[in-house]
């Protein structure tokens, strides 16, 4: 019932969010200030709730994996993991929408990537570290040693999580990316609010699912260790 629930709000949040991006928020920039279609643009009411939610899925991580070590209970594992996945994918779908609002014409480059940039490089990085510690943990077939070398992984990867975000203030000279420090209107404020509202949900909703499914698979994986399969 309760993940119904969470299923109903999500999608209505996203629908209603969405709807206010493209027919009620205006433009997040000046028109003036770029030759390039000023509409473009709004994909940065898409890009910076997505990224923050990255974020918050690798946070998660990073708790789990310090409750699993503290009480080696296998619920923290499975909870660390399923938010690792969805963090993963939001930090892929934080470079593209990143590129493609490059691309619009924010950064004045007529480019996809700046090799040099700083917070392009740092999300990057992230994106591999979390990509890393999926993939250690397909080559670890023990489970208590698997959920031990991830937990220690996912507490010390965390570190990117700040460095990225902090990025473009420690390497001012390093970035093209804009300081979000702006002055919205009452219209763009509700727009954003009600983006993150429904990107933090839909990684709840996501890390909720996961679990569930991890649950399963590790049911059936004790199944079979038990029939020495």
């Amino acid at each position: 019932m309760l993940k119904k629930i969470l299923f109903a709000l999500t999608a209505v949040l996203i629908l209603v969010s969405s709807y206010l991006v493209f027919f009620y928020a205006q433009v997040p920039i000046n028109p003036q200030e770029t030759g390039a279609n000023p509409n473009d643009f709004k994909i940065f009411y898409f890009h910076l709730p997505i990224a923050i939610s990255s974020y918050l899925a690798f946070a998660i991580v990073f708790i789990a994996s310090v409750l699993y070590l503290r009480s080696k209970q296998q619920k923290w594992d499975i909870a660390a993991v399923s938010a690792a996945e969805v963090g993963v994918i939001l930090t892929f779908l934080t470079l593209v929408s990143g590129s493609v609002w490059i691309r619009a014409g924010a950064w004045a480059c007529n480019c996809w990537w700046v090799p040099w940039d700083v917070r392009l490089n740092t999300s990057l990085v992230l994106f591999l570290i979390y990509l890393s510690y999926l993939m250690v943990r397909q080559a670890v077939e023990e489970p208590e040693k698997r959920a031990r070398l991830s937990a220690v992984f996912g507490i010390v990867g965390f570190i990117g999580v700040p460095l990225s975000y902090m990025s473009i203030r420690l390497w001012t000279k390093a970035t093209l990316h804009p300081v979000m420090e702006f002055h919205p209107t009452s219209n763009m404020l509700l727009t954003i609010l009600l983006n993150f509202a429904a990107y933090f949900l839909l990684v709840v909703l996501l890390i909720v699912l996961k679990i569930g499914n991890e649950q399963l698979k590790e049911k059936l994986n004790e199944i079979k260790r038990e029939k020495g399969l």
